[in-house]
């Protein structure tokens, strides 16, 4: 059964044939105007970066050729297991190819606007296409993203428990502590909000409605799982590829403690903040300070520059076409 559409959902709303036909001619313009802001944002993207994506280039030169490819296919597969979290987090069947190419748009998006908001906001527009309510599409995001942050804390979880020692943490303030530990205090007050308990309240129906449906509960774990998982598996790639002799659970767990850190700072696709985290967890693993940058340009060049040109083309596409 397909969902409702806008106008099923508020039929009390007229739309004639003629009505349409406005409304399709002065949407026109507004679509062609988006198709070339995202052309015209690639190119001062590549051109504001280029020394970035050359120096990282002619550093990862000397790297082994086939880790690199690993790392590649990594990083492409985190689109579709992106796809498979999302669609686990509403209980409506979604258009599965439409779906991968949001994801694939959306991690462009998420390096132009900060703390996520790109890609929520192309995944936002993708759901409410597809005739979810905007409350009912933003619940849903709101669930992927709390199943991807329980599931690198699973993960951190797991490899600190297996493998004892893996985690060093960094000599901190005082006063850094105590902030940490007066933090959690504040929640309560937090939950006073009654906004904040209405958002929590459809979280956690949507949460129960999708956990009534294994296949979807599946779906949004195994996504979420697989998501950070193969995220780690690109910084392990890249280490390999430059010979750095490193535990493989040992740069995992550095790059699941660095992500969920860089999720305080809310810059473009974690740029700058996560590099700063990755590095800083990469040098308290073993790794040394040159070798530590290499690794993270490396990921960023796999994850970011090179995906980010298609990434936009495929933005322009799906706008063009109303898929957004």
């Amino acid at each position: 059964m397909t969902p409702p559409t806008a106008t099923e959902e508020a039929p009390d709303v007229p739309v004639t044939a003629h009505a349409r036909a406005r409304v399709l001619p002065a949407r026109a313009p507004w679509h062609a105007a988006v198709t070339l802001v995202v052309l015209v944002c690639t190119a001062l993207l590549a051109r504001r970066h280029w020394p970035v994506i050359e120096a990282g280039a002619a550093r990862l030169a000397g790297a082994e050729p086939g880790w690199l490819l690993l790392g590649a296919t990594a990083a492409v597969s985190t689109w579709v297991c992106s796809a498979v979290a999302q669609q686990g987090a509403v209980s409506e069947t979604l258009p599965g190819g439409r779906l991968v190419a949001t994801q694939v748009a959306a991690s462009a998006a998420n390096h132009l606007l900060p703390a996520g908001v790109g890609a929520g906001a192309v995944n936002l527009r993708f759901l409410t296409r597809c005739g979810l309510s905007v409350p009912r599409s933003a619940t849903a995001l709101a669930v992927k993203a709390t199943a991807g942050a329980a599931a690198r804390g699973l993960l951190i979880a797991v490899l600190a428990v297996a493998g004892p020692g893996l985690l060093r943490l960094p000599r901190v303030s005082a006063a850094f502590m105590a902030a940490a530990l007066l933090a959690p205090a504040a929640l309560p007050l937090l939950l006073l909000s009654g906004a904040l308990r209405r958002a929590l309240r459809a979280v956690s129906a949507d949460v129960r409605a999708v956990h009534r449906l294994p296949g979807r509960a599946a779906a949004l774990w195994g996504g979420s799982l697989a998501f950070a998982s193969l995220h780690a598996l690109v910084v392990i790639a890249v280490t390999r590829s430059l010979g750095l002799p490193l535990p493989p659970e040992r740069v995992a767990l550095a790059y699941l403690a660095a992500s969920s850190a860089a999720v305080l700072l809310p810059t473009p696709g974690g740029i700058g903040s996560l590099d700063a985290a990755l590095a800083l967890a990469l040098s308290l693993a073993g790794v040394p300070g040159s070798a530590a940058a290499s690794v993270v340009l490396g990921y960023r060049l796999l994850t970011v520059w090179l995906p980010l040109v298609p990434g936009l083309v495929v933005l322009g596409v799906l706008v063009r076409r109303k898929a957004l």
